[in-house]
């Protein structure tokens, strides 16, 4: 995965003040100016309770009705700016029997777990979602839905109460289904409007990502 969980913790500290006291002259004693109450430094509470969880697959990908060989899958590139934009933490889902380089295989290879409802094996294990109570989903358009290793990874945590923020890259079809299948996988989470991104054009989606995030308060 790209970046590992990082939970980090801070101190506050107080500040106390000093009186003094007269002498025996009388002498005027200065009031003691107040100092101004220190704000509590933030912590990581606030934004440790994000995760984005997304799968991309490098290789030979669609191209404006052609192909183009991808060292990095356009979802991640995506993945990548909102990781850059906004404090969370990140797990990336590998597929423990990887998709093909080649495009054309990919495209039956989902067909086919499309038309038998499967649920393609994780290699890497899922996170602990119990300090979580918002979740970026973030995934490839394949055949208007969201990839069945999708499903796999929704059905094998916890999402009860937790918003959900769909993310994808996609050819020709936009967001397609991939909403509808998220209230239909995740019945007892709140899905949110999300974000999709043509991925011919996923370099240039910097402005589209932060936009989106400060639409979600993210």
């Amino acid at each position: 995965m790209d970046r590992r969980f990082f939970l980090t913790s801070t101190v506050v500290l107080g500040a106390g003040l000093l009186a003094g006291c007269t002498s025996s002259q009388e002498t005027p004693v200065p009031t003691p100016t107040e100092l101004p109450e220190e704000p509590a430094p933030t912590t990581s509470d606030a934004t440790s309770r994000v995760l984005m969880v997304y799968f991309s697959r490098p290789g030979e990908n669609y191209y404006y009705g052609d192909r183009i060989t991808l060292d990095v899958g356009n979802t991640q590139v995506v993945a990548d700016m909102i990781a850059a934009a906004s404090s969370m933490d990140v797990y990336r889902i590998e597929a423990a029997d990887p998709y093909p380089e080649d495009y054309e295989e990919t495209v039956a290879r989902n067909s086919q777990e499309q038309d038998d409802d499967a649920r393609p094996g994780i290699a890497n294990p899922p996170p602990d979602m119990s300090s979580y109570d918002t979740v970026l989903l973030g995934s490839p358009v394949w055949n208007v839905r969201a990839p069945m290793i999708m499903r796999t990874f929704v059905e094998s945590v916890d999402l009860t109460g937790k918003s959900i923020y769909p993310f994808v890259t996609y050819a020709v079809s936009g967001m397609g289904r991939v909403a509808s299948d998220y209230e239909e996988w995740c019945p007892d989470a709140v899905i949110g409007e999300g974000l999709a991104v043509q991925g011919e054009e996923a370099t240039q989606a910097q402005s589209d990502v932060e936009a989106w995030l400060r639409q979600h308060n993210l």
